[in-house]
């Protein structure tokens, strides 16, 4: 199974830190935060990883380069900064997706999420999505959870930035500009989203105070001889 890092947004939230570098390069725990996640998939087997990129996009892939200090394969997918938004960069990235489902990975989390075992746990559902307590930023919380069945009904979690998708999800619209929740809701409204509660370590990386503590997480982590996952 491929995986999809989305790595293509401005980072408004985390200036004036994202106007000279862009957010997946931003330093945590010494080493730039997109790095922890490649470093994890390869940990989990994903070894052919497609990253879409358009605020400064040079930087990330003189950073990243192919991949393979990392222990992977990148195919970089360009955007024009803006235009395409989260489920219109990954259908304009399709065609190095290729046919059979993938993982897709928001760059902004820390998490000890296992992606091997999300892939596994799909169970061959067309979208599967990982869900977490709702932070303080984000209280109302995206989706329920049924069982291992996506709903919009209350209680509800919040998505955790990472699932597994069939690509015809993304295929075939009519605009290339539409975002990953048009989709979510989809495939919830066609019942064919499955789900899962994440307990573990989780934070949206997004604003500053977030960013020290994640930041705080992996010092402690390290500290603790344990091998932290992003």
């Amino acid at each position: 199974m491929k995986a999809m890092i989305l790595a293509a947004g401005r980072g408004e939230r985390l200036r004036p830190l994202t106007d000279r570098t862009p957010k997946p390069l931003i330093d945590v725990g010494g080493q730039p935060l997109i790095g922890h996640h490649l470093r994890a998939l390869a940990a989990a087997g994903f070894y052919d990883v497609v990253i879409n990129v358009a605020y400064r996009a040079e930087q990330i892939e003189a950073a990243l380069g192919d991949g393979r200090r990392y222990g992977v394969r990148i195919v970089y997918s360009r955007e024009t900064p803006g235009e395409l938004d989260t489920g219109g960069g990954i259908a304009h990235a399709l065609p190095v997706l290729g046919p059979a489902p993938f993982l897709v990975i928001s760059s902004d989390v820390v998490s000890d999420i296992d992606y091997g075992a999300v892939a596994q746990r799909r169970a061959g559902a067309e979208a599967h999505l990982v869900l977490v307590d709702n932070p303080p930023h984000h209280p109302r919380g995206d989706f329920g959870l049924r069982g291992d069945t996506i709903v919009e009904t209350p209680p509800r979690l919040t998505y955790a930035g990472v699932g597994v998708f069939a690509p015809h999800w993304f295929a075939g619209r009519d605009t290339p500009r539409f975002a990953l929740a048009t989709v979510l809701r989809e495939a919830i409204t066609a019942d064919r989203a499955s789900g899962e509660h994440h307990r573990g370590r989780w934070i949206d990386v997004g604003r500053p105070s977030a960013l020290a503590a994640a930041r705080q997480g992996l010092r402690d982590a390290g500290a603790g001889g344990a091998t932290p996952q992003v």
